[in-house]
């Protein structure tokens, strides 16, 4: 198990600030990112991965700190994506060097609704902008820049990272080769828009949120948060799997639930999931990066709602784009019109759907099913086969 740290990149400054597309301006803008294994002299072996909605970019080794604040719980210590990166692994460390970068507006170092304001000196709260799939990937792209990376080898990323895999690849042609999207779509479609909604409420509509301006007061939104996360957990695993995880014991909560007493040990599992995920994310940052996966549509807002047209930019580049079979969260025909796009644009494209039982976070829990797949992907496009 390798050590890993943060590093930290101020792209943007109060004077020459980041522009989002809405025109709204932020400065200072800082990302956290992590790198694994070397550059090579001609800089065309980088891989850049994009995490999921409450991920990081700690995908790799072991990291106990974290990049600051109190947020870094044990479950986070080891990388999210530590059984894909690595020596002989699926982005092999000892051919490729691997980018992973966390979201502007996310809570992981990275500047987000907690970071001091500089014309208030307090936090931002509710007047933090809510950035884009394509602000987050712009932001990324500096990042790149700085590393000296014209021309990414591949990129990939799973559920809400494929959406910025697919906006990185759309809007950014002529910098990456290979695209990898995993579990995700073209758009939010009507029943991710239903779900997100249902989460973006129980977070405003908790007392403690008081509009986005909770810092400071000593209470949290943590029930509004807790909330969100239960709606979203049954999409994410599916419910074979839900079921299995739920314990035989039912544990009957003292600060929550007053009057009603749990009798099914799936409602204990899914309150526990809940509340030990708000120890380890912000409420404001879970509105900002799920608001980007609600107001995404890439044919909409690059080709007036023609898929076709939206990926005709990729001709040049070499696609593999991953389904799972039990996926309740992004349905296996969304990764379908993506390769129906694909094809009519005579894009070089592969079209893998992974048969499992884990549901959406298949991606994230089975590396044996995906790393031949991106094992050999990846080797093809540096020339290795």
């Amino acid at each position: 198990m390798t050590a890993s740290k943060t590093r930290f990149l101020e792209i943007a400054t109060r004077e020459d600030p980041f522009v989002l597309h809405n025109g709204e301006r932020i400065g200072p803008v800082t990302i956290a990112y992590e790198t694994w294994g070397e550059l090579n002299e001609k800089r065309d072996n980088a891989v850049l991965l994009f995490h999921a909605l409450t991920g990081s970019h700690h995908a790799a080794g072991y990291d106990e700190v974290g990049p600051g604040g109190d947020l870094w719980e044990k479950s986070q210590h080891l990388g999210w994506w530590d059984e894909f990166i690595g020596p002989g692994k699926a982005l092999d460390t000892d051919r490729f060097f691997v980018v992973c970068c966390n979201y502007l507006g996310a809570c992981y170092g990275s500047t987000g609704p907690a970071s001091t304001n500089p014309e208030t000196g307090k936090p931002y709260g509710r007047s933090f902008p809510y950035p884009t799939v394509s602000d987050i990937v712009d932001t990324q792209i500096r990042v790149l820049d700085h590393l000296g990376i014209d021309r990414l080898l591949a990129t990939t990323g799973g559920s809400v990272g494929g959406l910025c895999v697919m906006d990185l690849a759309v809007r950014y042609p002529d910098r990456v080769r290979t695209v990898i999207p995993i579990a995700s779509g073209l758009r939010a479609t009507v029943l991710a828009k239903a779900l997100n909604f249902e989460q973006i409420f129980a977070i405003a509509e908790d007392a403690s949120f008081r509009g986005g301006d909770y810092y400071g007061t000593g209470e949290e939104p943590w029930r509004g948060l807790a909330l969100a996360r239960m709606i979203s957990h049954k999409t994410f695993i599916s419910l074979d799997v839900l079921e299995r995880r739920a314990r035989d014991v039912i544990i009957q909560p003292t600060d929550v639930l007053s009057g009603y007493l749990l009798e099914h040990t799936v409602e204990s599992y899914l309150l526990h999931q809940g509340k030990k995920f708000t120890r380890r994310f912000d409420a404001n940052a879970y509105l900002r990066i799920i608001n980007a996966w609600q107001a995404f549509d890439l044919p909409r807002d690059l080709a007036g709602g023609d898929a076709v047209a939206a990926l005709s930019p990729c001709k040049d580049q070499e696609w593999i784009v991953f389904s799972i079979s039990t996926d309740g969260c992004f349905f296996t025909r969304e990764q379908e019109e993506i390769v129906e796009a694909l094809k009519a644009n005579d894009v070089a494209c592969q079209y893998v759907t992974m048969h499992s039982d884990k549901g959406h976070d298949a991606f994230l829990l089975e590396p044996a099913l995906f790393t031949p797949h991106i094992y050999f992907a990846l080797r093809k496009a540096a020339g290795a086969i």
